[in-house]
């Protein structure tokens, strides 16, 4: 059950995917909370300098890794604005990161990107459940995915 917490922190999801977009990178924006409710890392995509692994969810496991205890870690809760890549699910399963929660589905992504005509990535979309076997996870949230839709549509706009 999406939470009036959750929907704070997506926000300030999509408000990073936003940043990222306005700095001419794909619109993607993650947070870490910690059980206790602190923001402890957020970043947004950094791949528009050709470096495709530089993903926020990416960075926040491995920033997790570096600083949480594993107990920790399991207790935190990531969001984010897009579902996790398998890239991004795998490092989060890795370290031992606890909930995943997401705007917009990589299901909703393909669909788009479909939609525009935009070929699709190289690397496949799996739902997280495929790649992380115990994730708990909770999205989309309608009313933030229609938001994070713009904000691809506006990416794949200013590429034509």
């Amino acid at each position: 059950m999406i939470t009036e917490t959750d929907m704070k922190h997506l926000r300030r999801c999509v408000e990073l995917a936003r940043i990222a977009l306005e700095k001419g990178d794909e619109p993607f924006g993650s947070v870490l909370v910690s059980a206790e409710g602190e923001v402890l890392f957020e970043d947004h995509n950094h791949v528009a300098g050709g470096d495709h692994t530089q993903h926020p969810e990416f960075a926040i496991a491995r920033w997790a890794a570096q600083h949480m205890t594993p107990e920790a870690r399991a207790r935190a809760t990531v969001y984010t604005s897009g579902e996790h890549c398998p890239m991004c699910a795998a490092a989060h399963g890795w370290v031992g990161l606890g909930r995943i929660v997401y705007a917009s589905s990589s299901r909703q992504l393909a669909e788009w990107l479909d939609e525009w005509g935009v070929p699709p990535s190289r690397v496949r979309n799996l739902p997280i459940q495929e790649v992380i076997r115990d994730a708990q996870v909770e999205g989309p949230v309608p009313e933030l995915a229609e938001q994070v839709r713009e904000l691809h549509r506006r990416l794949h706009a200013d590429k034509r």
